[in-house]
């Protein structure tokens, strides 16, 4: 077998492959033997057949085979004698394939970038803490009140005030032609929430139950239905029901009904939640920054094939996000061959972070066990513990979902081992210089 390099540009590589003739017949005529020793004919048995009769039958059959394994068997060794790291399976062009002269074939690939590894001990960051208020606490306490509230139905026969639950039917329509989705029987509307669309709900105060109103109200431009956004629509509504939401009293009793002993106990463990909460914010700053200094620090060509990859990914979910009407405000300022241009420096960043992490958990020797996919999909379980069932469903009969969710695991292990490295600083922070991740006003 001898090979020949034709191109070595960059990450690029391309070789010319020739098999001698002497060789390939040798391994027509393996096959050959192989096939003349379990084949039957009429009038011969298994494996009594002349070679000249098995030969004239199954020749191009043993070609092909024997062509199959050549080339599977000359890339192999190509990739071994350069020692060469393909990013995917090389591409095979036959060139030339006659019987009784040479085979010859070129391999074309992309090979992975050669990552020299730095000392990270020498990287310093800084590690935002902060301390929980008590303000912070009584905020969630209030919020658990709300999520727990109850309503009553409202006896005497007043009007409709802001704050009330009014339980309506409704059927909405444009230019006198109902549309879909725009009716609803015995919704409870409470008044002021603002979860129906601008200027609904303002005109269902002061009403009676029994009343029947046309509501006028415009859509958003922005309006996740395109067909109706923009558009004034009329809203029949019909007030079934007005009913005053009740709310609890956040003492003793209330605690025991989440499930503590007393106040005191439940403000404990919302404090020990929020503190959890602050300690992962923390973190993600963390990763985020750790990420910053080591794109800045590596400079290496990265595969044009997996930055493509990457590219077309992102691009799928702006394209998706523009026709749902649900682009961010940033995005929406910026023209889109800027965005696009903005995209491909995040493919490059993306597919450059990833295979160096890569390089930093293979030299490591970092490991994903059992364990730690089942701590994952636990610590999951946990965070959405009505859901809990179905994410244990999920990931037991889904195992491309298990495999991504290996992927995230063994890369928070890798970052975890490269921030065991480095130096860190702590810095106290407010709660909101905790969470502003805004890269531009940090």
């Amino acid at each position: 077998m001898k090979i020949k390099e034709l191109k070595s540009e960059g990450l690029s590589r391309e070789y010319n492959v020739t098999i001698s003739a002497k060789d390939f017949a040798a391994e027509v005529e393996k096959k050959l033997n192989h096939i003349a020793k379990t084949v039957s004919m009429a009038g011969f048995r298994a494996g009594k057949v002349p070679f000249a009769m098995v030969k004239t039958k199954y020749q191009a059959n043993a070609m092909s085979e024997a062509l199959d394994d050549l080339l599977r068997d000359g890339v192999n060794h190509l990739l071994e004698e350069k020692k060469l790291r393909p990013v995917f399976t090389p591409d095979v062009d036959l060139k030339k394939f006659e019987e009784g002269k040479d085979v010859e074939f070129t391999v074309s690939m992309e090979v992975m970038p050669e990552i020299e590894l730095k000392d990270f001990s020498t990287i310093k960051l800084e590690k935002v803490v902060a301390d929980v208020p008590d303000e912070e606490v009584e905020k969630a306490l209030n919020y658990m009140v709300e999520s727990r509230r109850d309503s009553v139905k409202v006896e005497k026969n007043r009007a409709t005030k802001k704050g009330d639950i009014a339980v309506i039917d409704f059927v909405g329509s444009i230019n006198g032609v109902e549309f879909p989705g725009g009716k609803g029987e015995a919704y409870p509307l409470e008044i002021g929430s603002n979860s129906f669309i601008p200027g609904y709900e303002d005109q269902l105060i002061g009403k009676k139950v029994g009343d029947v109103v046309d509501v006028k109200a415009t859509f958003p431009e922005n309006y996740h239905a395109k067909d109706l956004a923009g558009k004034e629509a009329l809203f029949v509504t019909t007030i079934k029901e007005i009913r005053e939401i009740k709310k609890s009293e956040i003492n003793d009793e209330f605690a025991k009904s989440m499930g503590k002993d007393n106040l005191e106990d439940l403000k404990k463990d919302v404090k020990e939640r929020i503190a959890q909460d602050y300690v992962n914010a923390s973190k993600m700053k963390l990763k985020r920054a750790l990420l910053d200094v080591l794109d800045k620090n590596y400079n290496f060509e990265v595969p044009a094939k997996l930055v493509d990859m990457e590219y077309d990914s992102i691009v799928k979910q702006y394209e998706a996000a523009k026709k749902n009407n649900q682009l961010d405000e940033d995005e929406k300022k910026k023209k889109e061959k800027d965005l696009l241009k903005e995209y491909k420096e995040i493919a490059v960043r993306r597919v450059k972070l990833g295979l160096l992490l890569a390089e930093v958990g293979n030299q490591a020797k970092v490991e994903v066990k059992q364990e730690d996919i089942n701590k994952a999909i636990m610590n999951e379980a946990q965070r959405y513990p009505m859901q809990a069932k179905a994410i244990f469903d999920f990931y037991l009969k889904n195992k491309e979902a298990v495999e991504r969710l290996r992927t995230q695991v063994y890369e928070e292990k890798v970052i975890d081992y490269v921030l065991s490295k480095v130096q860190t600083k702590e810095k106290k922070v407010t709660v909101e210089e905790l969470y502003n991740f805004d890269e531009k006003a940090a």
